[in-house]
């Protein structure tokens, strides 16, 4: 062999094999960490069996009303993560965090992530809980999920509340979620490299401890088997909604993000939304899609003082 065709394959070899050792290294680091995160997570709110399995919820306050929280897709600890909401709110409401299965501290499960069933084991967590009447308050995705609740539940959600929430034919609703891609990068350590060096979004709402206990508990549910068939079925579950409106009855208030969106007719989408029932109201805010992140006084105070006025 001609000594520069062999430099060149050497030279070729050496940078093929360099990434292959680096995400071999990267895969052995994420599992050996993964392993000694997951003793660290701290245990927090209560368990109720639904289907054999359990599910976790956070209850706060002792008000005479109920609100209910269910968080967006990918909320790896909702819990924790509607925790400034919750400080919030609790002054007035009893209030209710669940975590759906796959997420927080709730078990994993291979029941179908479908809108259906999600509701029906949302529901029957409430039922264990002994709540049957509630204000149903939801981010992002449950907005979706909510039109699936109230048409099997209307009679015992008194309103719906949303904060950013999805609503149906939004734009880019059909494009499926690179899950083979999400997991691939998990399995090799790329998720946990990410993470680690993603820029603080959270504020001052969050203090270092559990700011912590979020972050391990995305390394743990981020691209476990269940957050990754909901995200697989997230266009089914829009398109089971494309054309569901709220019972004409139920009061809406929707939190709506007003700056830099990127999707179309944002705000307009949730004005006809509200428009669709006797009672609604769009509420507009300028933060990023996780507004009780960082505006959740607002939103707890809008609340209180716009459901006061229906009477809720």
């Amino acid at each position: 062999m001609r000594k520069p065709l062999r430099i060149t394959l050497i030279t070729i070899g050496a940078l093929v094999a360099i990434p292959v050792l680096a995400l071999a290294t990267t895969s052995v680091v994420n599992v050996v960490a993964t392993h000694r995160e997951a003793s660290e997570i701290t245990d927090y709110g209560q368990r109720v069996e639904v289907d054999g399995k359990r599910m976790n919820v956070v209850v706060r306050g002792s008000g005479a009303q109920t609100v209910v929280l269910l968080p967006g897709l990918g909320t790896a600890a909702p819990g924790l993560d509607f925790a400034p909401l919750m400080d919030q709110l609790d002054r007035t409401y009893r209030v209710v965090a669940v975590e759906p299965f796959g997420t927080g501290l709730s078990d994993q499960t291979d029941v179908p992530r479908t809108a259906a069933n999600i509701t029906r084991e949302v529901h029957e967590a409430l039922h264990r809980l002994g709540v049957d009447r509630y204000v149903l308050m939801g981010h992002s995705i449950a907005g979706i999920y909510a039109l699936e609740y109230t048409k099997d539940y209307r009679d015992e959600v008194t309103a719906f509340v949303g904060i950013d929430s999805s609503v149906p034919r939004q734009a880019s609703w059909d494009e499926p979620i690179p899950t083979g891609t999400i997991v691939a990068a998990d399995r090799l350590g790329l998720l946990r490299i990410a993470n680690a060096s993603a820029p603080d979004t959270l504020g001052d709402a969050y203090d270092a401890r559990t700011k912590r206990q979020m972050r391990l508990l995305t390394g743990k549910n981020g691209a476990a088997p269940t957050l990754i068939d909901e995200m697989r079925r997230t266009p089914q579950n829009f398109r089971s909604a494309e054309d569901r409106t709220f019972p004409a009855d139920l009061p809406v208030l929707l939190f709506v993000r007003t700056n830099d969106n990127d999707v179309p007719n944002w705000v307009a989408l949730h004005d006809r939304q509200a428009a669709s029932v006797e009672h609604g109201a769009v509420i507009g805010m300028v933060g990023d899609h996780y507004l009780h992140h960082t505006l959740s006084a607002q939103i707890a105070r809008d609340t209180v003082a716009r459901l006061a006025t229906l009477g809720v």
